[in-house]
């Protein structure tokens, strides 16, 4: 983000992450960690408790942007799930982005099943009204044992049913899957599950990502014990070619591009499905070089 930067400038606590399609926005951390906070996979938010930091700072925020931040169109509100955030709260925050930062065209925010599900379809309209043009959704697989066993606290179709109601209320959604989180064991099954639950989703785009382990997670621990086997960089191959030959989107993007990934993949499905299979073939076969495992990060 291109801010100048003061002393006074933004109250960012602890670690803070945002999508890759959010890297020129103004972050504006409004909410401390994820609600949730139990999947098995993630380590981001432990160094700290879930809370609504308070309006004052987010004043003082929005203050240093509109002086500072005058290049940046767009805003990532933070942290892990800030959808959760009541209405109230969010009917002031987009309030004041309008009045404070008149460029801005979009905000955005992560989301999860639970955050949406506490919105009526009346919420979410307003929400769009407001200027909440993009919600990005971790949803990591379509398999209802991988999400029981990564602690996701949804299934399938609460997953399906909750992402629906974003793009009715006429806000994008962005979708997160994750390679190799079923491991060895459930890996095709994972991928092709994920697949057609994206095709019964119908998100505006999906990004997948490739499972990197943490130390300290519960997976990574389950891995050093000998419980879960992570697939090598061709069974991740294989879990994305699965899961775009499952994936049936009318117009959406398809990408995997993100740093975590072996072969970046950018796909208008169903337009580009063939070349995508084809080029991930490539790579299966040797004709295409993967990103090597010291590029690879989170």
């Amino acid at each position: 983000m291109d801010c100048a930067s003061e002393p006074q400038g933004f109250h960012y606590v602890g670690h803070c992450i945002r999508p890759p399609s959010e890297a020129d926005s103004i972050l504006i951390q409004a909410t401390l960690g994820c609600s949730h906070n139990k999947c098995a996979f993630c380590g981001t938010y432990t160094d700290k408790r879930f809370a609504i930091k308070d309006q004052a700072i987010l004043e003082q925020d929005l203050a240093f942007a509109a002086r500072y931040c005058r290049r940046q169109r767009r805003v990532f509100v933070m942290d892990g799930d800030a959808l959760i955030m009541p209405m109230k709260r969010w009917e002031w925050l987009l309030g004041q982005i309008k009045e404070k930062l008149p460029w801005v065209i979009r905000v955005g925010a992560y989301a999860n099943s639970k955050s949406i599900a506490l919105k009526s379809d009346q919420d979410l309209r307003r929400l769009k009204e407001l200027g909440l043009g993009i919600l990005y959704y971790g949803v990591e697989s379509g398999h209802p044992q991988v999400l029981k066993d990564i602690h996701k606290g949804a299934t399938p179709e609460k997953l399906i049913a909750q992402g629906r109601r974003v793009t009715a209320a006429g806000i994008k959604l962005s979708v997160t899957v994750l390679l190799g989180v079923g491991g060895t064991a459930l890996s095709l099954e994972h991928a092709r599950a994920t697949g057609e639950l994206l095709t019964a989703m119908g998100p505006d785009y999906v990004g997948a990502l490739t499972l990197m382990l943490i130390p300290g997670t519960p997976l990574c621990e389950a891995y050093e014990r000998g419980e879960f086997q992570l697939p090598d960089a061709r069974g991740m191959l294989g879990e994305l070619r699965e899961m775009i030959a499952h994936t049936d989107l009318k117009g959406g993007l398809f990408y995997s591009n993100h740093a975590s990934n072996y072969l970046p993949i950018k796909a208008s499905l169903p337009r580009d499905r063939e070349a995508a299979l084809a080029l991930i073939d490539q790579a299966l076969g040797g004709k295409v070089g993967l990103k090597p495992e010291w590029l690879r990060a989170l």
